[in-house]
């Protein structure tokens, strides 16, 4: 799955808590926060500590994946704007 919101990675917090068949309170305890964030961090809490993320994810054995997604290799990194004068000049440089 890919994780693209907040809501997404609470998402994904929640259905794996749920199954290791822990609850909230125990998940709470297992990392160290109060149930009131694990509630927020279920629902979506787009300033969670990215600490306390990390954490959650671990104990919950989620791996997280920072790969580079393939982009469109034809599409331009960004602007040549003397390519864009020149063009403008007539060719002239």
């Amino acid at each position: 799955m890919f994780v693209r919101t907040p809501a997404d990675l609470g998402a994904v917090i929640r259905d794996r808590r749920k199954q290791l068949k822990l609850d909230q309170a125990a998940f709470a305890k297992r990392i160290g926060v109060s149930r009131y964030w694990v509630i927020l961090i279920e629902r979506g809490h787009p300033r969670a500590e990215l600490s306390l993320v990390l954490r959650a994810l671990d104990a919950l054995d989620i791996q997280l994946d920072a790969g580079v997604r393939e982009t469109d290799r034809r599409r331009p990194r960004g602007v040549d704007i003397d390519a864009i004068v020149a063009k403008a000049k007539g060719g002239k440089s």
